[in-house]
């Protein structure tokens, strides 16, 4: 038997991810062999819509191929995704 309380209507807002939360998951995922990368990649364009900003901010001590070949593989990839990728000076 299935309960299904009476108050089935309401509506509970369902908080979305920030382009912060998305960004702190591609580095986990990044330290994790790319585990994901995609469906983090997408939240995290979804999020930048939502904010309105044009491009994410990454910082590059935070990578894991702190170097420009993996700086530059890192932004054509997101660029294949729609996402426009810079560095922070650090």
């Amino acid at each position: 038997m299935c309960y299904v309380p009476a108050d089935n209507n309401r509506s509970t807002p369902v908080s979305e991810p920030t382009v912060a939360d998305a960004t702190k998951n591609i580095y986990q995922s990044l330290q994790a062999d790319n585990a994901d990368i995609d469906a983090h990649i997408a939240v995290l364009k979804a999020a930048m819509l939502r904010e309105g900003l044009k491009e994410a901010v990454f910082d590059p001590a935070r990578l894991v191929q702190n170097n420009r070949s993996g700086r530059k593989l890192m932004q054509a990839y997101f660029r294949q995704r729609g996402v426009t990728v810079k560095f922070s000076a650090s």
